[in-house]
């Protein structure tokens, strides 16, 4: 897992400099090495830090093909290299490094050009130089694992890099708040791409390439891949064994591909049955011999280090176990949002980041269980929305503002997902139209509250395009499909695969989801909706299919989820909060009248009150001039 910068077009001032230092700022992306390649005849720069994991001696970066005509830089990891090196030997190509995934994009273009990307089972972002065609090439993963953020401050100019920090080092790159982005900030809890949180600069979605030419002109985006849900008829009469087993068969193949590694590999172990399938497997696998790693709170509702010790008993695993306590929390939070290159309102970064610290004393590389809550039912909205859809169509607008009066009024509880919590939540989604449902059940602010705090009309559509866009192509008419390709398309990609990268990437760690093993991603999305979701249970056919690797405590034990007692440590003051810089004085009293309700117990803020601490400690420490 690396580190990648780099720009076309002269910087003002010192250009190789420039490059340099956006390259040093990425050092904790990848501290093993650093490389740098200049085409002064054609004004482009590329950077890389690597952390080196496979060919430590025949993987350094920049890379160049033998005839000077490629060069790449490649942050991630593709699964399938070996079986695209042999593919390629016959083609009549010849490698000079021994297991290279880097050499094998250089010589897959060569033979595919821009194809390449749909023969890659992965994760990735990369720039290749094309010298020969005159042409620079971006490209992002099917599901995002890997960030990407670029931007064309000119004609003929295109700058990108990791992370924003980098970018910023750029003299052609103001830094500016983007106020549509800030909005969608509040309305989601992330920055959906291809938006980011400073005005002119871009993230490259998922599953996307770009060709910027060289000599003047734009980038061209395309769009290569979009999950999409696909159910197939013949799935409806196959045999369930079969089905089970072919589910389980492909989770081995996923995970066996990311357990090949030169370092250290462990697990991400909770106790739950997603990182319990894949510790099953790879204990397996790897005949014993693995390190377990989870997180502990000393709240009981949130705590999950019991059943994460059971299982790692069960499955023989070296278990490393720590509790993130409110101590900690003061400890670690302050760190972590100076890192965090963007804002992004999800409390259980932090866990992640405590995670990913004692992962990273014992191994360089973590299979997590990412991927499964999203393609395979298992978030507690599911549960929600054959009664949320009945309520909508039964109860008038009236009553309903009635029913949320009264329930905004039940006695606050902090711990994990309380009934108040979880009541007030779906109805502050039932208030809006059917396609906002799922965001608006996991945002920070209503769009009536986000004008109120930036003194800006907020057009609701607008605000929430994305959700929207998403629900438009779940062309299935079940609510669960329409839920399945939010979750999947627009969560997973912005938050999830966000906060695990940022949190892991902090200490050199390299974290990998089997769950999003393209060839186990296509058999999921065809398979039937009842599969997935049905009587009233989650990941139905996930825990029939995995009954032969689990224990039964493990298959019916209830999510619970990765989160934290934020709520709690709001009231109690474990959190302080610095000015607003640059928002306006409606941003202080505004949260000055939600954090007394919130101590007071008048109401449950901390969706908010996280996502603004999270963004006023950003603008403190990585906002341009700190």
């Amino acid at each position: 897992m690396c580190g990648i910068a780099g720009f076309v077009g002269e910087a003002r001032g010192d250009a190789p400099g420039v490059l340099d230092r956006m390259v040093a700022s990425l050092h904790h992306r990848g501290p093993d090495d650093r490389g740098v390649h200049h085409d002064p005849a054609r004004a482009v720069y590329l950077g890389h830090t690597r952390l080196s994991i496979l060919d430590h001696g025949g993987g350094a970066q920049p890379m160049t093909t033998a005839d000077d005509r490629l060069h790449i830089v490649f942050n991630g990891e593709i699964y399938n290299h070996r079986e695209l090196r042999a593919d390629l030997e016959k083609l009549g190509h010849r490698f000079a490094s021994d297991h290279s995934d880097t050499e094998v994009l250089l010589h897959a273009y060569r033979e595919w050009g821009e194809d390449l990307v749909s023969r890659l089972n992965g994760m990735w972002a990369f720039a290749l130089y094309d010298r020969g065609a005159g042409r620079l090439m971006l490209s992002r993963d099917r599901f995002g694992q890997k960030p990407l953020y670029y931007a064309e401050p000119r004609a003929g100019e295109i700058v990108f890099a990791s992370e924003l920090g980098a970018l910023r080092l750029h003299p052609e790159i103001s830094g500016a708040l983007s106020a549509r982005a800030v909005h969608k900030y509040f309305g989601y809890g992330y920055v959906p791409a291809p938006h980011s949180i400073l005005e002119g600069v871009s993230k490259l979605r998922a599953g996307a390439n770009l060709v910027f030419p060289l000599g003047g002109g734009r980038g061209r985006v395309s769009q290569y891949w979009r999950f999409a849900l696909e159910p197939e008829p013949n799935f409806e009469g196959a045999m369930r064994a079969a089905r089970d087993e072919a589910l389980r068969e492909k989770l081995e193949r996923a995970v066996s591909r990311r357990l090949v590694a030169d370092v250290p590999v462990g697990v991400f172990l909770s106790g739950g049955i997603d990182s319990s399938a894949i510790t099953a497997a790879a204990v397996h696998l790897r005949e014993g011999d693995l390190d377990s790693f989870s997180i502990g709170f000393d709240d009981p509702s949130f705590d999950e280090s019991g059943p994460a010790a059971r299982a790692a008993s069960h499955f023989g695993t070296r278990h490393h176990m720590r509790c993130f306590t409110r101590g900690e929390l003061e400890r670690l939070a302050p760190g972590v949002a100076a890192d965090l290159d963007e804002p992004m309102a999800d409390p259980s970064l932090l866990p992640t980041a405590m995670l990913s610290q004692i992962a990273r004393e014992h191994v360089t590389v973590a299979l997590g269980g990412d991927g499964a809550d999203e393609l395979l039912a298992g978030y507690d909205p599911f549960r929600a929305l054959a009664l949320a859809r009945y309520y909508a169509r039964i109860v008038p607008r009236p009553v309903h503002r009635a029913i949320r009066w009264l329930a905004a009024r039940l006695p606050v509880a902090h711990h994990n997902m309380s009934f108040g919590f979880r009541l007030n939540r779906t109805l502050a989604g039932l208030s809006h139209p059917e396609p906002l449902w799922n965001a608006r059940w996991m945002a920070p602010l209503s769009p009536a509250e986000i004008a109120e705090l930036t003194s800006l009309p907020v057009d609701e559509e607008e605000l929430y395009s994305e959700a929207i866009e998403a629900y438009d192509r779940a062309r299935h008419p079940s609510p669960v499909a329409h839920t399945l390709q939010f979750f999947t398309e627009l969560y997973l990609q912005n938050d999830i695969l966000a906060k695990v990268d940022r949190a892991s990437m902090r200490c050199g760690l390299e974290v990998r989801s089997p769950f999003l093993d393209i060839e186990l991603v296509d058999f999921v999305r065809r398979l039937p909706l009842q599969e997935k979701f049905a009587r009233g249970r989650t990941k139905w056919m996930l825990k029939r299919a995995l009954a032969p690797w689990l224990p039964r405590e493990i298959i019916e034990r209830p999510k619970k989820g990765f989160g934290i007692p934020i709520g709690a440590w709001f009231r109690d003051g474990a959190l302080q909060f610095g000015p607003a810089d640059g928002r306006g004085e409606n941003a202080e009293s505004f949260l000055g009248e939600r954090l007394a309700q919130h101590r007071r117990g008048g109401a449950d803020h901390r969706l908010y009150l996280y996502a603004e601490w999270l963004l006023r400690e950003w603008q403190r420490n990585a906002a341009p001039g700190a």
